[in-house]
């Protein structure tokens, strides 16, 4: 039984391990299916009710004291371990990079350095912000009420911090709300950068990228919205004649709100952007809530805007033919050889 040791036995054979193979064998000892304190918890059955309440306590005091010791000898061993790598592991940053060592570009990069390029030509100055913002940026001042889905903690990293309610952005729009609050109109910017939603998949990741885009001045219209979309998208996927769609949607951050689709093809297995008879929806969009002007203090019976919003990976999964999202993410060096762009057309592009 596992009263026959005291708290500081059990704590003397755990510190003593110094293998995750050995603190395994002590945690199916202690807490495997078969383990001593399992079976001291069966044994349970056979005594009377106020013997129970007693005996229960004392094994779940136990119980726990193993958990919180287990816990603490596994991260022991981790930085053990992590240290002995760093003293073995070394690399000579002196030695000159053969061509074969050559960087290269990732494609997020590259997507961002062509997004800002294309915007830039059309008068788009680019503002950034902190990764880390406050419920007011990220939620309440876009006029998303108290109890929205997007609020849920299974959607949104929030932070413990002094400060309540932190969170890491999940969109880049705080920093439109920043932006607003610092500077009068007219206004005229994109916002790229990361993003964080508690999500994984092929098609979504915890750490993503977005560009968003606003516009606030006395004549903003959605005929100018439609306009600096199909500009941006055509110059982007380096198309003609783009055909497209936009479909009435729901933002609560924008009044009407649409969301815009895109004809595209399958070529080898390929999406081709441009034409075609299927759909893609490729970002979404809207005339800026009035709410949301007054929040940021700008009178809204004086001034309108519009705004846009779409993801940078996706973006770029479309253009450069990736199909899983999450490889922008793996340490792949023969990826980033294949999708990666050499620092000359980089330069190239932009005039270098």
């Amino acid at each position: 039984m596992v009263f026959a040791e005291n708290k500081n036995d059990i704590l003397k054979k755990i510190k003593d391990t110094n293998s995750f193979e050995d603190l395994e064998k002590l945690r199916l000892y202690y807490l495997g299916k078969k383990g001593v304190i399992p079976e001291a918890l069966k044994g349970l059955a056979s005594l009377s009710i106020d013997e129970k309440k007693t005996k229960g306590q004392e094994i779940n005091i136990i119980k726990k004291f193993v958990e919180d010791i287990l816990r603490e000898q596994k991260t022991i061993i981790e930085n053990s371990d992590i240290a002995k790598k760093i003293k073995q592991e070394t690399i000579d940053v002196t030695l000159p990079p053969s061509i074969k060592t050559v960087g290269k570009i990732h494609p997020i990069s590259q997507t961002i350095f062509n997004i800002i390029e294309i915007f830039g030509n059309l008068n788009y100055s680019v503002e950034t912000g902190p990764d880390i913002e406050t419920d007011f940026n990220n939620f309440t001042a876009l006029n998303i009420p108290e109890h929205h889905p997007a609020r849920e903690m299974q959607d949104t990293f929030y932070l413990d911090s002094d400060q309540k309610n932190n969170v890491l952005r999940t969109h880049t729009s705080p920093v439109q709300v920043r932006t607003m609050l610092t500077n009068k109109p007219p206004i005229k910017i994109i916002v790229p950068g990361r993003t964080y939603r508690s999500d994984s998949d092929a098609t979504h990741a915890p750490m993503f990228h977005q560009v968003e885009g606003l516009v606030v001045n006395h004549n903003a219209t959605m005929v100018d919205l439609k306009s600096t979309l199909v500009t941006f998208l055509e110059e982007f996927f380096e198309v003609k004649n783009l055909e497209y769609r936009f479909r009435p949607s729901y933002f609560p951050f924008t009044e009407p709100s649409a969301e815009m689709d895109v004809a595209y093809t399958k070529v080898n297995n390929k999406i081709k952007i441009g034409e075609g008879n299927n759909w893609l929806e490729i970002l979404g969009c809207g005339m800026v809530n009035p709410i949301v002007l007054e929040n940021c203090k700008i009178d809204s019976k004086i001034y309108q805007g519009f705004a846009f919003g779409m993801g940078i990976e996706r973006l770029s999964m479309l253009k450069y033919g990736i199909s899983d999202l999450r490889s922008f993410f793996d340490l792949n060096y023969r990826w980033l050889d294949h999708y990666g762009f050499s620092i000359l057309h980089n330069q190239t592009r932009s005039g270098l």
